[in-house]
């Protein structure tokens, strides 16, 4: 029941991006250019995923399990921002505003097979694969 639950959620989250146009790049950065061709729309999409979100984060505190796995994988409250999660967020905004991409949206987009996402989605598999040879030899 685990792999179909995580199927259709991702199918889910899938169409709600498609929907969105958040599958176009341009319309990511277009939020990005507050001085020149600014688009809102993104903002009332993160609205509308945290007006989503919000509920279920709720529901799921009050339950001592989930539905399919032994222990939910949140991290702790006094969790440090450290230097690893600064330089981690910044390369991820930087990547977000250079290709109009996240990893999500750029998955989705794969089937289209635009060259912009073939090269995004290889650089992105690349540098999971090299922070993974890193931490493997930590």
């Amino acid at each position: 029941m685990g792999v179909i639950g995580a199927l259709l959620s991702g199918l889910l989250f899938g169409l709600g991006l498609i929907l969105s146009g958040m599958v176009d790049p341009a319309k990511v950065q277009n939020f990005l250019d507050i001085a020149g061709t600014w688009d809102p729309s993104l903002a009332f999409v993160m609205a509308g995923a945290i007006g989503v979100a919000a509920p279920g984060f709720w529901l799921v505190r009050r339950r001592a399990a989930p539905l399919s796995g032994s222990q939910f994988r949140v991290p702790p409250a006094d969790a440090p921002i450290d230097r690893r999660l600064v330089i981690g967020a910044a390369v991820f905004g930087i990547g977000w505003g250079l290709a109009g991409f996240c990893p999500g949206p750029a998955l989705v987009s794969l089937p289209l097979a635009a060259p912009g996402t073939i090269a995004f989605v290889s650089a992105m598999v690349a540098a999971i694969s090299v922070c993974a040879l890193l931490q493997a030899r930590k």
